[in-house]
């Protein structure tokens, strides 16, 4: 009996020494903050691009007493930062610290530190306090990190400044509150452009563009966008996000091929993990495709994760492909609160006339010679003066080379021409020359995107450091999908 206790007291102390060299997430925090230090030592913006991505990584494990113990890392325990902060963080009970936090206590805080690290830790606190619901505390903390941020003006700032102006935002919008911060935005925006903070302007342009679709604002963010200065994309989110809210505005104002183009564009650049983005992406993509006169293929709403979300965009596109302004009505109603809160009940209401359209399209080539009664008949018309309506709609599409076909005004018959060979058009060809300017444009940009390491013609590269870059781009490449889906 003895013995089985000895075996078993023996058996559980490798369990603890491995529990005890675990690395915790105070101690991850800690090796941020000193990447952080170097990059400002440095001035190597990579380096704080590094910090963020790693913190994303982190962001599910933080808590009250890792926070805690991560400002007092950080400051010295009476400054003002580190009460202010703290004053942020709900309370909790000692029990529940961290592993690490107990060595903590026995190293020197730091007397100053650096400014990268003190927005870092305005940027950490917000993000905890919004990933815990606390969106009054997370106001709080987001407006002094504002207003501490405007002091400052150094490079190596601007990565952690875009995310702070991002989650500034983000806790407005989720009390409803956007329309408060809108003057701080474009003075913000103003100060990122006097200091040649490019993504800092990215970011709140942005953040602007949303403001303003959010109130239905469409020509204040148009002329908006007008007049920003635009240079060469610096993230892709915000790239992809910028295409997306451009590709709304052109919806509204009828600019209808320009939009597709950029919501297209939006959808292929998001990243897999944004699956949210992309299904918003889409919506509205085949919405604009619908008001083209075009039909989107089946896979677009086959693609995997978007089924559900865009089951009434596919009924809907099956009631215009029939023409059938019946079931066309029957649908609009029946998804109508799915619509309305898309933001795109609007733009339904104007595929109505596509539907006839279609329908009236799909007559023609039916038939060679229809009169305009069976004409409105078949197009379900409900106006008390079914016929005249039919004329008047067979004429406007005539008019628009909707239809090629003659309108026999004394007998009431639409006459319909003989269907040519559009091979013998100049259609092909401009298909065609639309698929390669679009390939050489993704070209262009591959080429763009190529990045090379610094003087890498000049001396060669160890196998050690090889193997510590492979290294840290495998570590890179494991942070960035899990950073896309924070990202959106």
């Amino acid at each position: 009996m003895t013995q089985d206790v000895e075996m078993k007291e023996v058996a559980a102390a490798p369990s603890n020494s491995v529990s005890s060299t675990t690395p915790t997430t105070l101690h991850h925090l800690k090796e941020i903050a000193s990447l952080l230090e170097t990059a400002a030592y440095t001035k190597e913006v990579r380096r704080v691009v590094r910090a963020v991505r790693l913190t994303m990584a982190k962001r599910r494990k933080l808590s009250v007493s890792v926070l805690s113990a991560f400002l007092s890392f950080a400051f010295s325990p009476g400054s003002e930062a580190h009460s202010r902060l703290s004053s942020y963080l709900p309370k909790d009970d000692d029990h529940d610290m961290d592993v690490d936090t107990a060595t903590s206590a026995a190293q020197v805080p730091k007397k100053h530190a650096s400014p990268e690290l003190e927005i870092y830790c305005y940027l950490l606190v917000l993000i905890f306090l919004i990933d815990q619901k606390k969106y009054s505390e997370a106001k709080a903390c987001a407006t002094a990190g504002i207003a501490r941020l405007k002091n400052m003006n150094r490079r190596t700032i601007d990565v952690l400044a875009s995310r702070l102006y991002f989650y500034y935002s983000l806790s407005y919008e989720y009390t409803g509150d956007l329309a408060e911060i809108r003057g701080n935005l474009l003075n913000l925006h103003r100060i990122a452009t006097l200091r040649h903070d490019e993504l800092g302007q990215e970011t709140l342009l942005n953040l602007l563009l949303r403001n303003y679709l959010a109130y239905n604002l469409y020509d204040q963010a148009e002329k908006l966008r007008s007049k920003a200065p635009r240079f060469e994309a610096h993230s892709n989110q915000q790239f992809c996000r910028y295409l997306f809210y451009l590709g709304k505005i052109r919806t509204i104002q009828l600019e209808y091929t320009d939009a597709k183009e950029s919501l297209l564009q939006a959808a292929r650049k998001a990243p897999v993990a944004a699956l949210g983005f992309r299904i918003q992406c889409n919506k509205w993509a085949v919405i604009v495709r619908l008001l083209l006169g075009e039909i989107p293929e089946r896979t677009v709403f086959m693609q995997k994760g978007m089924e559900k979300a865009l089951r009434p965009y596919f009924e809907l596109t099956n009631a215009v492909r029939i023409g059938d302004l019946e079931l066309f009505r029957t649908i609009a109603d029946k998804f109508s609160t799915v619509f309305s809160s898309d933001g795109t009940h609007n733009l339904i209401v104007r595929l109505r006339h596509n539907v006839i359209r279609t329908g009236l399209r799909n007559i023609s080539i039916s038939y060679s010679r229809i009169s305009l009664a069976d004409v409105a008949k078949k197009l379900r018309l409900d106006s008390p003066t079914p016929v005249d309506d039919a004329e008047s709609i067979v004429a406007k599409a005539i008019r628009d080379g909707a239809i090629d076909a003659t309108l026999d005004h004394a007998n009431g018959y639409m006459v319909s021409k003989e269907t040519g060979d559009i091979y013998s058009t100049n259609e092909p060809q401009a298909a065609f020359d639309t698929r390669i300017a679009f390939c050489l444009n993704l070209h262009n940009d591959a080429v763009r995107a190529l990045r090379f390491p610094p003087d890498s013609h000049k001396e060669k590269e160890s196998a050690e450091k090889r193997r510590e870059r492979q290294q840290q781009e495998q570590e890179l490449a494991k942070h960035i999908a899990e950073e896309d889906d924070d990202e959106f």
